[in-house]
């Protein structure tokens, strides 16, 4: 097993890093995360698109899933477009759309909408609401359920009820597992590195009277 010399930083090292370079480095800590698109529109039918890195699993039933906001001191487009309108779609990325994806990240004028500016397409589906991002090989639609202040770093967490789901035929399997890395879902670390991934193996259910072992992938036809 490779080994490598340590560094160490305490609390007070951290607080004493110069603000960009902390948040950098934080924000490494947690691992490989979940990155997409969140997708917005206002009453005014004006979009917006945003990347976030802070996707949560809450539940399976219902099924939700929260993503975690920034303080709304200043003005947060995709969070008051949920306020306002209740609805936001989620869409996971792709190799073909992550540097367009990372792009969305700029702070944009209101009056511009991100799917112009990167060149990405606003679709709309079945009546929902919130326009989809048609690239995206997993999407989903999101009805806005509850909203969550975070008083130890002012911070605002989001919860939504998933209503749809549109995936690739050839990516989920028998007991409904769906195969992101088949859908070519990338990930991230830190705020600016994004990732291909490779699966070492998916496991049987662990159970304390019974080892484990590699567990097959049958997709649906």
């Amino acid at each position: 097993m490779e080994t490598h010399s340590q560094r160490y930083f305490s609390f007070v090292d951290l607080m004493g890093l110069e603000q960009r370079y902390r948040a950098s480095f934080v924000n490494s800590l947690s691992g490989f995360k979940s990155v997409a698109l969140i997708g917005t529109s206002n009453s005014s039918k004006q979009t917006n698109l945003a990347i976030f890195n802070s996707l949560i699993h809450i539940g399976a039933n219902p099924p939700y899933i929260g993503f975690i906001s920034r303080p709304d001191s200043v003005d947060r487009h995709t969070l008051s477009n949920i306020m306002e309108t209740g609805y936001y779609t989620i869409n996971h990325i792709n190799e073909a759309i992550f540097k367009q994806a990372h792009q969305t990240s700029a702070r944009y004028p209101r009056d511009i909408s991100e799917f112009d500016a990167t060149h990405l397409t606003a679709d709309y589906k079945l009546g929902f609401k919130a326009p989809f991002v048609k690239e995206s090989f997993i999407q989903m639609g999101i009805q806005f359920k509850e909203r969550i202040h975070i008083t130890t770093n002012n911070t605002v967490l989001v919860i939504g009820q998933i209503n749809q789901v549109y995936f690739p035929n050839d990516c989920l399997c028998n007991d409904g597992f769906l195969d992101i890395e088949k859908a070519k879902t990338i990930t991230c670390s830190g705020l600016d590195s994004y990732h291909k991934t490779e699966r070492l193996a998916r496991l049987t259910y662990a159970k304390a009277d019974r080892d484990l072992s590699i567990a097959k992938l049958g997709y649906i036809e």
